[in-house]
């Protein structure tokens, strides 16, 4: 019987600790934000994104200090949405002309915000006062149809499913404007408004860290584990007892979520990237080394080399009219979703954080009340 291959996850030798600063959903607020390395908007910057809203706050990020600051945009921020605005634009600002070019220009021509808009980018902390770490980010501002609003897609899956499938497997840390289905997503109505396809993209990707904002009312920490052995149910997760405790309520302390080594609850997740064909054969002969598994072998480098879908040939020898995407179990099975799997066993947990500023969702009545800014320890990788 030909032997499966498994191909083992990588762990960086050596890490430090790096600082996030995570905020959401500031709708014009501007706050005195604790010391980080890195700060990251979730979107939701303004109320409506007028040029005026959005340069002020532009110039409040500007000025804080990190050594890295990154902003998406949210379903608020209407003129970051050229064709939300071409289409839309004369029925909000009472009729006061907006240059959508221009306001985009307030982020994209900034020297110190690193501006993303459904794109990956891969940070080094170059500072020789910081932890000099890296990590790969993907940042989106889309969420599911809720009014009419910038930013949005039809809730339908095939929809849902072609947008989040550009989420890079070696992303470290997800950055979205909406939650994932079930995870930090309950509104005031009590309703996951979440995106499923978003949370079956989350468990192919296992990032370290998913941040997200857009429900007020959710915001708060998850520990998410994923179940990497089940070969039946599939995008499945399994049950945690981790219930986060603001150590900040009620007091100066920072709202923290201590992901370290050093604190105690080190994070599940080691950010194993994806193999290259060269890994996988240095692998397969240092672990197997016998020439009757060449078959086997080229069977693995075809699964990672392209993506296996519902309707390919591999699949449908599996399992036919059902397909392999979110299969656990061993990478190297044909009933797996090997492409997912091989070589990031490593990436077991996530940590999900909804980080809106904001306590009420939009309209706003009476006084503003602003949860905590939310403060992230974890260990990452020295470049």
């Amino acid at each position: 019987m030909a032997q499966s291959i498994v191909l083992p996850s990588v762990m960086p030798q050596e890490t430090r600790r790096t600082r996030f600063v995570c905020i959401s959903d500031t709708h014009n607020c501007t706050v005195k934000l604790p010391k980080g390395d890195v700060l990251i908007h979730c979107g939701d910057l303004t109320n409506q994104g007028s040029y005026s809203e959005l340069s002020k706050q532009v110039a409040w990020l500007e000025k804080a200090d990190f050594e890295c600051k990154i902003v998406i945009a949210g379903n608020h921020d209407l003129t970051l949405d050229t064709d939300f605005f071409e289409q839309y634009g004369n029925y909000f600002h009472n009729n006061t002309p907006q240059d959508p070019t221009e306001c985009r220009k307030l982020l994209t021509q900034s020297t110190s915000i690193t501006y993303l808009q459904h794109e990956s980018r891969t940070i080094k902390l170059t500072s020789s006062s910081g932890p000099r770490t890296t990590f790969n980010v993907f940042g989106s501002p889309y969420i599911p149809s809720c009014g009419r609003w910038a930013f949005q897609y039809e809730r339908v899956d095939a929809t849902a499913e072609r947008i989040w499938k550009d989420i890079p497997l070696d992303t470290d840390i997800l950055v979205t404007h909406g939650p994932a289905r079930t995870h930090r997503d309950e509104s005031r109505g009590r309703v996951a408004a979440g995106c499923e396809m978003l949370r079956q993209a989350m468990w192919r990707v296992r990032p370290r860290i998913a941040l997200c904002g857009h429900v007020h009312e959710a915001r708060g920490v998850e520990r998410v584990r994923w179940d990497l052995s089940n070969r039946f149910v599939r995008y499945k997760e399994l049950a945690t007892a981790y219930q986060w405790e603001d150590p900040g309520t009620g007091n100066q302390k920072n709202s923290l979520v201590d992901l370290t080594r050093k604190g105690g609850n080190l994070l599940d997740n080691d950010g194993s990237r994806v193999p290259s064909l060269s890994s996988i054969s240095e692998a397969h002969e240092s672990s197997i080394g016998d020439s009757k598994n060449d078959s086997d072998m080229a069977k693995a480098k075809a699964k990672i080399a392209s993506e296996d879908t519902s309707t390919t040939a591999g699949a449908a020898a599996a399992q036919p009219g059902i397909g392999t995407r979110g299969l656990s179990g061993n990478p190297g099975s044909a009933r797996s979703d090997g492409v997912a799997l091989a070589g990031r066993l490593g990436r077991r947990e996530t940590c999900v954080v909804n980080c809106a500023l904001q306590a009420s969702s939009y309209p706003h009545s009476g006084p503003r009340r602003l949860h905590k800014t939310i403060v992230i320890d974890v260990d990452l990788p020295v470049w």
